[in-house]
């Protein structure tokens, strides 16, 4: 669970967690609010970095950190409440089956901002095209993944590019993926994936595509 400035719902998003395993790591990505304090409070296994990296530097921290722990397998999920905990079994459900990845994809109704939709739908298109890989939400960060898929496709986009960069090497690698349904909250439209972000990711995209 990687975290930035997230005091508001950090609390309550690991206590829902909690309720479903007690193998969490969070990591506070260089808050200067207190939202390392508030996670502390809740969980044993709360690393932080010293700066703001972003989120893809986020969850590697947290992937590594898993591995020396002994862990054959992680899921992500977002500190801000958006994601509903109550659905992780069903991401390691998917897992015992044999999938290598699981993506959770949200509804793209009304309930998502009209951005959020058009900028998903652009980007699920260019990764079709580009790496052979169909999903249907390419920017939701709730997924899960056996550690020998991430030793596969491991990153190293730092920021928002790092939704994208996983499933275009899952698809360069020919990995066994699934998508399922999620629930997502939304409590601020103007935070997460910009319009600048949407194109950072798509030019970095055409980079991973260019190197294979």
């Amino acid at each position: 669970m990687p975290g930035y400035n997230e005091e508001k719902h950090i609390d309550n998003s690991i206590r829902d967690v909690l309720k479903y395993t007690n193998n969490l790591v969070v990591v506070d990505d260089g808050s200067s609010d207190r939202t390392e304090e508030f996670a502390k409070k809740r969980s044993k296994n709360v690393l932080r970095h010293k700066i703001n990296l972003g989120k893809g530097a986020g969850l590697k921290t947290g992937v590594e950190y898993a591995i020396k722990q002994g862990a054959k397998r992680v899921a992500f999920i977002d500190s801000d409440g958006q994601h509903e905990a109550k659905e992780l079994p069903n991401f390691f459900r998917e897992l015992d089956k044999g999938y290598d990845i699981v993506f959770g994809y949200r509804k793209l109704d009304k309930k998502m901002p009209f951005t959020f939709r058009l900028g998903n739908f652009m980007l699920s298109t260019a990764i079709n095209i580009l790496f052979h890989i169909k999903l249907q939400d390419t920017q939701s960060g709730y997924r899960a993944m056996t550690i020998d898929a991430y030793n596969k496709i491991h990153w190293k986009s730092t920021d928002y590019s790092v939704e994208s960069e996983m499933i275009a090497n899952a698809g360069k690698k020919k990995l066994k993926y699934k998508e399922i349904p999620i629930s997502t909250i939304y409590h601020d439209v103007n935070k997460g994936t910009t319009v600048f972000n949407g194109i950072k990711i798509m030019i970095d995209m055409l980079k991973h595509r260019i190197k294979n």
